[in-house]
């Protein structure tokens, strides 16, 4: 499985582009917005004769579905994401206005939902589901074991977690997120967020620092 990280929209939101050797490809958390955002994706592309099938999406923020309507109307791809999440896409034209961002078209609605599903395939690769919740309640990850590759969302930063303060956000859920669904795949495993730099789960285990507290029993993130 091979991965390229493109920074788009002014939210500066991390896209990745995965791939393998069918050269079919799933767009995760497409944020590209604009023309000449679109045209880098593009050029991403067809550079290195990929063809999109999936538009996967770890939530529902506008940042990380900027792009999606281009890629649906461009590629006919479909959009996988959480049904859970589906109020925040219903409003995401809205939320973009709120933070300065014109939006554009917005995808209408989800084409695979998601929620309940264990895994999700394209091409040769399968990448396991992951519920995540507590950025937004349909929160997920996306787990590849061979590689040991997880693309977190706005989860898990490095050093850092997601914002709970946001309609649909619970910080004691984001933290059971962290502590019983991602920590346990192992300290190797190497963590691709929604921002920021990639980093693994060991070096969250030992540095970020609402990990740390959690783990040393100095907060209690069940309350």
């Amino acid at each position: 499985m091979k991965i390229a990280r493109l920074i788009f929209n002014p939210i500066q939101e991390n896209t990745y582009v995965v791939w393998d050797d069918t050269l079919q490809a799933a767009i995760i958390d497409a944020g590209n917005a604009g023309e000449r955002e679109n045209e880098v994706l593009e050029k991403f592309l067809s550079d290195n004769g990929l063809r999109p099938v999936l538009a996967l999406n770890t939530h529902g923020h506008f940042d990380h579905l900027l792009g999606v309507n281009f890629l649906q109307d461009r590629y006919g791809v479909k959009l996988a994401m959480s049904s859970k999440d589906e109020f925040l896409l219903k409003n995401a034209s809205v939320s973009a206005e709120l933070f300065g961002v014109r939006a554009g078209d917005m995808p209408e609605g989800i084409d695979v939902d998601l929620e309940q599903m264990e895994e999700i395939t394209f091409g040769s690769t399968t990448l396991k589901v992951i519920p995540v919740p507590g950025h937004t309640p349909g929160h997920v990850a996306f787990y590849e074991p061979e590689s040991k590759v997880l693309f977190t969302g706005d989860t898990l930063f490095r050093e850092s977690i997601g914002r709970t303060d946001l309609p649909g956000g619970d910080y004691s859920w984001i933290m059971r997120s962290i502590i019983d669904n991602l920590l346990p795949l192992g300290d190797d495993v190497k963590i691709y967020p929604g921002h920021g730099d990639v980093s693994d789960l060991g070096h969250e285990a030992m540095y970020n620092p609402f990990v740390v507290e959690v783990l040393n029993n100095e907060v209690n993130y069940k309350n």
